[in-house]
């Protein structure tokens, strides 16, 4: 399995030949330059990406990490912690909004337990990679030793590993963890030196009361630990989530075998913030896929220098904003590569 220094280590800058190859077609394609907008200039990013002029992406999946948060018991979700393990299986029978959406663009769902606080039964489409039965409480005590936080990234890694072994080109990041916008919200205010407040929202769907509560107990938490900002590892074990650091993983591993990952909303936000603070030169291989209603969204944004693809005021995570994401990156693509140029229709260019 990589390690996460060597993961790093291989994470190289975008191929600039590939990248230009690819706006110099799009320049001639039939079609005045720039008249397709973000589709050009998400097609020319994923050649770099990829280092292939004219990317095909044919194989899509979407990885959903799975984990419980301790800091649950401080009332800061409007569900019970049941309810994880609860919606993983129903990830597994084919019934959530991921899966359907999944379906419609053509990717596959890979479901991991990283941290459920739950023994899930076995089965032929989950992913055992348990680093524990949830978090610890953080707003008492660090969420994860340094080498659990560690071990959630190595583990993202190697799934990441073994998709793309198996043919997957292009990834896409899901979630699901009751509590954990509250984690993501606290790793967010610590990277980005934003107040908790103007990070915070109410996740899954909390009350006034349930949000006054749910900024406190991050305040409490940033206050009492002080992670450092500048070491993603310290971040994610004083305040982050098992999901979180599986997906900075799977961000990590992505860039590592120069394959696309589409990011999804708040949570693979967090994440993604992880994984730069780690390795900054993976900055150039995140997609944005959506805006998500949480209102720290835009704040990760800010601080990654990313603009998201489109905003429905989605809130649901799983991964749902993310395949969407997919199929136009591949929409991108199959422009890049299908559509003729003026040479090839003969159809007169502007004089």
């Amino acid at each position: 399995m990589s390690t996460l220094t060597d993961t790093i280590a291989r994470i190289g800058s975008p191929d600039s030949a590939a990248a230009m190859s690819a706006q110099a077609r799009q320049d001639r394609l039939t079609k005045p330059q720039g008249a397709l907008g973000r589709l050009e200039t998400l097609s020319i990013q994923i050649a770099g990406i990829t280092g292939q002029p004219r990317p095909r992406l044919v194989n899509p999946a979407v990885i959903v990490m799975a984990a419980d948060h301790g800091v649950t018991r401080r009332g800061v979700s409007a569900y019970p912690a049941e309810v994880t393990s609860q919606m993983v299986l129903n990830f597994l029978n084919g019934g959530a909004a991921i899966n359907v959406l999944a379906r419609h663009v053509g990717a596959r769902v890979i479901v991991v337990d990283i941290g459920v606080a739950a023994s899930l039964p076995a089965h032929p489409n989950l992913i055992d990679r348990k680093i524990a039965m949830g978090t610890a409480d953080f707003s008492v005590e660090p969420a994860m030793s340094r080498a659990q936080a560690q071990q959630a990234i190595e583990a993202g890694i190697a799934c990441a590993s073994d998709a793309i072994d198996a043919g997957v080109d292009l990834l896409a990041t899901g979630d699901m963890g009751i509590g954990n916008t509250t984690a993501s919200s606290a790793v967010v205010a610590a990277i980005t030196g934003r107040p908790v407040v103007e990070v915070t929202g109410r996740g899954t769907g909390i009350d006034d009361a349930g949000l006054a509560r749910k900024i406190a107990v991050i305040e409490e938490a940033l206050a009492l630990h002080r992670p450092d900002p500048r070491d993603g590892l310290d971040v994610l074990a004083k305040v982050g989530g098992f999901e979180i650091g599986g997906l900075a993983g799977v961000i990590l591993g992505a860039a590592a075998r120069r394959v696309p990952v589409v990011i999804d909303g708040f949570i693979s936000g967090a994440a993604a913030l992880i994984a730069s603070t780690l390795a900054p030169a993976v900055q150039p291989y995140l997609i944005a896929a959506h805006r998500s209603v949480e209102r720290g969204h835009d704040a990760v944004f800010a601080h990654l220098d990313l603009t998201p693809l489109f905003d429905l005021g989605m809130r649901l995570g799983e991964g749902t904003g993310a395949v969407l994401g997919m199929s136009l990156c591949q929409a991108a693509c199959k422009i890049l590569d299908e559509m003729a140029t003026f040479g090839e229709a003969g159809v007169s260019e502007k004089v």
